[in-house]
């Protein structure tokens, strides 16, 4: 592993904010003020391929990435765009309804709550 990809996932993992691409460059660059956004975006990749990170794409025009690559559900607010992880056990039944109805192998599966934080609320 470079020493890029790991400040890169050091900033990642330090972070429950799941933050973009361009916020992980700026975090990086404070250290390393000679790293591209390209190389950021390679190394993104990279880590994503080997199961380090997982990337969130919420069908905006920018990823956000997540330091926690094992099974969990997100809530995203409408509001203010956060994404906070749920600390709830992820349902393989579902999974498994998914199999005995359809017949369709899973292998995994992804669950995202919209709606408005309690920060907003308040």
């Amino acid at each position: 592993m470079t020493k890029q990809r790991q400040k890169i996932l050091q900033v990642i993992k330090s972070t429950k904010s799941h933050p973009t691409a361009d916020w992980i460059y700026q975090q990086v660059r404070e250290t390393m003020p000679n790293i591209s956004l390209g190389t950021v975006y390679r190394n993104l990749g990279i880590l994503k391929e080997k199961g380090e990170i997982i990337e969130l794409n919420y069908g905006s025009s920018y990823s956000r990435y997540d330091g926690n690559p094992h099974p969990h559900y997100h809530f995203k607010c409408t509001k203010c765009e956060r994404v906070f992880d749920l600390d709830i056990p992820v349902s393989h039944q579902l999974q498994n309804e998914v199999m005995n109805r359809e017949g369709h192998l899973v292998t995994e599966h992804r669950l995202e709550f919209y709606g408005i934080c309690k920060d907003c609320r308040n």
